[in-house]
C-alpha cells in the first residue's frame, strides 16, 4: 500500500483549492491595478468629501500655518 496514492476526493479538492486561489489573485491583481491607476492620474489625491477652502491657500494670499 502506498503512502502517495492520492485519493478522489483530494484531487477535487485541490482543483476546488486552485479554483480559489486564482480567483483571489485575480482580485488583487484588480485592486492593484485601479490603485496604480487612480495614484499614478497626476491630480490631487483627495476625496470627494473635501471641499475647496480659499481662506487656506498660501496662493491667493491665505493662511500658511496650522489648518483646523
Amino acid at each position: 500500500m502506498a503512502l502517495a496514492r492520492d485519493h478522489e476526493l483530494h484531487r477535487r479538492r485541490f482543483g476546488r483549492n486552485l479554483g480559489v486561489a486564482l480567483t483571489l489573485v485575480a482580485f488583487i491583481a484588480l485592486v492593484f491595478g485601479l490603485t496604480i491607476a487612480k495614484v499614478s492620474g497626476g491630480g490631487t489625491v483627495q476625496a470627494f468629501d473635501h471641499t475647496y477652502r480659499p481662506a487656506l491657500d498660501p496662493a491667493i494670499g491665505g493662511e500658511t500655518g496650522a489648518r483646523e
